[in-house]
């Protein structure tokens, strides 16, 4: 048999993930030395901050990687942190010079969902979306904007996540496949959070900048209801943003609903469509079809009443997952085949 090669541990380390960043450890500079001598190897490791939560599963991966290359039947693992210079390295290198990479001439697709009143669902909607597109092998962030009112985690099963914190870079728990930030990561359980403009304005633009999503394909934004603060400043933050507007059936939150898109075209957003939840006769009818004739866009969904998506949310659960038969699974996974159809035009971006 030939003898490994200190090349042929480091292939079998390039395929190891750091499962925050989700980029290979030997391309973040993780890995120091590797020296092989007979069958046993040797591999220097830094991780990138003290107390590292995924440092467990990265020494588990590296373990693994390594004795798997032919021939290997001993690891000396030393493991490490970097240097706050070496940190400081890597930070610039992953976020790049742009201060703003989701706005216009960003590649990402970025998708706000708004509603006219709370109630609607909305923020059910956004996960769900956000976890079918994730499921169809998009790289999907969600920001959960509605600082006033939080739900996403819970919905996402993950209410005690915490985020990475590297250097001034802070790296988004993943749920489901969806990388996902919201204020109730950073809030005490049950503490409400009462906040004037000024500081709604700084949270939201530290969420699109100091937050590392890394190359997406889409990014959600589940906006408040109606048209305060936060969707004023996404709007001047994202102009680029395109819009889904959340109703019920009922008329009469028709025309609460049309004022959230009319608020998105007064910042340059670009509204494509509405989606009426909790769809059927218990909730009224024409509701979704009074919006989209307002806005002069298509109903891309219509979601029925079903006690699997709310059981799904309790339980962190989405039901497009656990589900999929479902009606409202069905019709929530078709929302995602139209977002995905609609595709994102590229005309006057750089390609390069």
């Amino acid at each position: 048999m030939t003898s490994p090669t200190a090349d042929a541990v480091r292939e079998a380390l390039a395929r190891v993930q750091d499962p925050e960043i989700r980029r290979p450890i030997t391309e973040l500079d993780m890995v120091r030395g590797v020296e092989v001598d007979g069958s046993r190897a040797h591999v220097e490791l830094r991780l990138t901050i003290v107390g590292c939560p995924a440092a467990d599963r990265i020494e588990r991966d590296v373990r693994e990687a390594v004795l798997g290359v032919p021939g290997v039947d001993e690891l000396d693992l030393d493991l490490g942190v970097m240097t706050p210079a070496e940190r400081e390295a890597l930070v610039t290198r992953l976020r790049g010079q742009r201060r703003m990479p989701f706005g216009p001439g960003t590649l990402t697709r970025v998708i706000a969902v708004t509603s006219g009143k709370g109630g609607v669902g909305k923020s059910t909607v956004t996960a769900e979306l956000a976890v079918a597109l994730a499921a169809r092998g998009l790289a999907v962030g969600l920001v959960d904007a509605d600082v006033f009112g939080f739900s996403i985690p819970g919905i996402l099963g993950v209410p005690d996540a915490k985020p990475t914190q590297v250097g001034d870079m802070i790296l988004p728990p993943v749920a489901h496949g969806v990388k996902v930030i919201s204020i109730g990561m950073f809030v005490e359980d049950r503490t409400p959070v009462s906040w004037r403009g000024p500081l709604l304005h700084r949270t939201m633009q530290q969420f699109l900048t100091d937050v590392y999503f890394g190359d997406l394909d889409v990014l959600l934004l589940d906006l408040p209801p109606g048209t305060g603060d936060v969707a004023i400043t996404l709007g001047q933050l994202l102009p680029n943003a395109e819009v889904l507007v959340v109703t019920t059936p009922q008329a009469a939150a028709a025309g609460v609903a049309e004022r959230s898109g009319l608020l998105a075209r007064q910042v340059g957003q670009t509204v494509v469509g509405v989606v009426e939840n909790m769809s059927g006769g218990v909730f009224g009818t024409g509701g979704g079809d009074e919006v989209a004739r307002r806005l002069e866009v298509p109903v891309l969904a219509r979601i029925p009443l079903s006690p699997a998506v709310p059981a799904g949310g309790d339980a962190g659960a989405p039901v497009v997952l656990g589900d999929p038969a479902d009606a409202a699974a069905a019709s929530l996974l078709g929302l995602a085949d139209a977002v995905v159809a609609r595709g994102r035009g590229l005309a006057g971006r750089s390609l390069l």
